[in-house]
């Protein structure tokens, strides 16, 4: 993760969109988080848009966001949240040498960092042996949807959407970093008819041996 991030434009539309997110992503937020123990460290949590998922058997959240006006956003639902929650603008580097934690949340980043492989392999090193990584993130597609996703890339997608890339291979960059993938499926939030290039959505749980 890089430092501290000011991007208004994009901080404004995440903030609308995230307001507005249809009810097929929410539920596969709450499906996430199910189950989640002990303490969390949640990676770009953007509004704070998980905060309400989490269960109660979560001791606490340390939730980064970079970008400072949707860490002011994330600060405002940490306050509601039913867990607690410490939003940080810190980087994930700077966790290296914390107590490690139980489990790493990623929901919708790892497709804006820019290099999820080294990001990876820190969130590998901020968990404890046997915890988990959860993840939501849309995920390379195959066919006409793929190139889709490549001109996307390579245009206005990443600089409109806080360098947002549609089409990385994220499940290989978490087992190349030594995860061990114990539960995964992909899901379309569009109809797979819909020509965007952000409908095909991989959920998953990944574990440190």
């Amino acid at each position: 993760m890089s430092d501290v991030v000011d991007n208004p434009f994009f901080a404004r539309l995440w903030t609308a969109m995230s307001s507005r997110e249809p009810e097929s992503l929410r539920r596969l937020r709450r499906e996430n988080l199910a189950g989640l123990t002990g303490r969390v460290l949640e990676v770009g949590a953007g509004t704070g848009t998980n905060f309400e998922f989490y269960p109660a058997t979560v001791s606490e959240v340390v939730a980064v966001e970079p970008e400072r006006r949707l860490a002011e956003h994330a600060r405002k639902a940490a306050s509601g949240a039913a867990v607690p929650v410490v939003v940080s603008t810190d980087t994930v580097e700077q966790f290296a040498d914390a107590e490690p934690f139980d489990a790493v949340v990623c929901s919708l980043v790892l497709c804006s960092v820019d290099n999820p492989d080294d990001v990876v392999r820190q969130l590998y090193s901020a968990l404890r042996p046997g915890g988990e990584l959860r993840y939501l993130e849309h995920v390379a597609s195959a066919g006409a949807r793929a190139r889709l996703q490549r001109v996307a890339d390579a245009t206005v997608w990443p600089r409109l959407l806080g360098n947002c890339h549609t089409h990385r291979h994220t499940e290989d960059t978490i087992t190349g970093a030594g995860f061990r993938v114990t539960a995964a499926r992909r899901q379309w939030t569009f109809p797979a008819w819909v020509p965007v290039p952000v409908a095909e959505f991989a959920i998953g749980v990944a574990r440190r041996p």
